[in-house]
C-alpha cells in the first residue's frame, strides 16, 4: 500500500474558498490521500470565516496563522514567516494555491525555496495591468509553480508566452463554478434582508471594493452620484466589504452614526447598504438581480454562468473570456459608462446569450484532484499537459 500524499491547501480571502472547496471534496475520493488546510488570515472575520466553511462543506483541519492585515510588504513578510513555520510541522508532499492574493505568492516563495512541489490553481490569468498587485501576485506564482492549473484557453495563450513548459500546464476549467453549480439549489434569501423588497428581476447587485476604486474619493464619490442615479430605475442593494465601508465614512459619505446592520438607504435613494453576506446568501442575490454592478473578479465569472447582466467598473480585466463567452461587459471606472451600459441592460429583454466557456461544467474539482495524485504519485501513470474531462 502506497504511503499516504499529504496536501497542503491554502486561502487566504474569502474568495478563495469556494475554489478549495470542490478539490478537497474530490480528494476524499482518492485513497491514502489527505487534504489539509491553513488559512493564511490575510483577510479574516471569524463569524464570516465559519459561514462561509459551513456553507461550502469544507471539513477538513484548518490551520488559522492570524496574518491580518498591513501593508503589502508586511502583509506578505508575515505570511512567510509563519507559513514557513507551519510547512515545518506539517511536512507536506505538495502546496495548492489559488487566486492571486498576497498569500497565493508568499506561500508559493516560502514552499518553493523549502523544495515542495507547489500547484497553482487559477493560472494564467492576466490583465496587462502591473499596478495591480494581483498581477504580481499571478506573474511571480507562475514563473516558480510546478503544476499550473488553467481555466480557460487564454490562460493557456499567455502561460505559453512567457516561456512556461508545456508539461507543467493543464487545462482543467474553472474550479469555483464547481460550488457555484453544486450549491446554487441551496442558496437561500438573506434573513436580515427580509423587510426588503427584493422580487426576482426587480433589483441589481452591487460590489465594490478594489483599492483603485474605493481608496480614491474623486472616483468612488461619482461612481456612487452614478448608482444613486440608476437606483431611481431599479432599486440596488449593496453589501459593503469592511475596506468599502472605513471609505464610506472616512470621505463623509455616510450620515454620522450610519451602521450597516440597520440597511441604510444611501443619500434617501433606492440605493440599500447592507453588511458583507455568507456564500449562499449572496448567490442566492446574484441568481436573481436583474443585473449586477461589479470590480469583483469572481463575480465576472459567476455572472456569466447564471446569465446574469455584469457591468465591470474597471479598467481592465483578467477575465476576458467573461466578455467573449459570457455576460460581462468592461466600462472603466467611468459613472456614465456605467450608467449607459445598465440603461441598455433594462431596455433588453432579458440575455440572449447561451456561451457558457469551456469546461466551466462543475466537474475541475475531480479533474485537478486526479491530475494531482497521477503528478504527485509517478508510478499512477503520470498524465503530463492535458486532463480528459472526468
Amino acid at each position: 500500500m502506497p504511503s499516504s500524499l499529504r496536501i497542503l491547501f491554502v486561502v487566504g480571502a474569502r474568495p478563495n474558498f469556494p475554489k478549495v472547496a470542490p478539490i478537497l471534496a474530490a480528494l476524499r475520493e482518492h485513497e491514502n490521500v489527505v487534504g489539509l488546510l491553513c488559512h493564511t488570515g490575510q483577510h479574516y472575520d471569524p463569524e464570516l470565516s465559519g459561514m462561509f466553511f459551513e456553507d461550502l462543506g469544507i471539513t477538513a483541519p484548518v490551520k488559522l496563522l492570524g496574518v491580518g492585515s498591513g501593508t503589502h510588504a508586511q502583509q506578505t513578510a508575515a505570511v512567510m514567516v509563519k507559513f514557513e513555520e507551519h510547512l515545518h510541522e506539517v511536512k507536506p508532499d505538495a502546496v495548492v494555491v489559488v487566486g492571486d492574493v498576497n498569500s497565493t505568492m508568499a506561500c508559493t516563495i516560502v514552499a518553493s525555496k523549502l523544495h515542495i512541489r507547489v500547484a497553482h490553481v487559477e493560472a494564467g490569468l492576466r490583465s496587462g495591468d502591473r499596478s495591480m498587485p494581483e498581477e504580481i501576485n499571478r506573474l511571480v506564482t507562475d514563473a516558480i509553480a510546478d503544476r499550473l492549473y488553467t481555466h480557460c484557453r487564454e490562460a493557456d495563450n499567455h502561460l505559453s508566452h512567457e516561456g512556461i513548459a508545456p508539461h507543467k500546464v493543464v487545462f482543467a476549467g474553472n474550479v469555483m463554478i464547481d460550488s457555484l453549480l453544486r450549491l446554487r439549489p441551496q442558496a437561500s434569501p438573506p434573513a436580515q434582508l427580509a423587510s426588503l423588497d427584493l422580487p426576482e428581476q426587480g433589483y441589481g447587485l452591487v460590489t465594490l471594493h478594489r483599492p483603485a476604486l474605493v481608496d480614491s474619493s474623486d472616483r468612488f464619490g461619482p461612481m456612487l452620484d452614478a448608482l444613486v442615479e440608476l437606483s431611481s430605475e431599479l432599486p440596488l442593494l449593496y453589501p459593503v466589504h469592511p475596506r468599502s465601508f472605513n471609505r464610506l465614512k472616512g470621505f463623509g459619505f455616510l450620515e454620522a452614526g450610519a451602521e450597516l446592520a440597520d440597511l441604510p438607504t444611501f443619500r434617501g435613494s433606492n440605493l440599500r447598504l447592507c453588511p458583507s453576506l455568507r456564500y449562499l446568501q449572496f448567490l442566492w442575490l446574484m441568481d436573481r438581480a436583474r443585473l449586477v454592478v461589479t470590480d469583483s473578479g469572481g463575480v465576472q465569472e459567476e455572472t456569466t454562468v447564471l446569465r446574469v447582466p455584469c457591468i465591470t467598473v474597471r479598467d481592465n480585466t483578467e477575465r476576458a473570456v467573461t466578455i467573449r463567452d459570457g455576460t460581462n461587459q468592461l466600462v472603466g471606472v467611468n459613472p456614465t459608462a456605467m450608467l449607459t451600459a445598465a440603461r441598455e441592460v433594462l431596455r433588453s429583454p432579458g440575455p440572449s446569450f447561451d456561451r457558457v466557456p469551456e469546461l466551466w461544467d462543475g466537474r475541475a474539482g475531480p479533474r485537478i484532484a486526479a491530475d494531482l495524485v497521477r503528478w504527485l504519485r509517478p508510478s499512477l501513470s503520470l498524465v503530463s499537459g492535458r486532463v480528459a474531462n472526468a
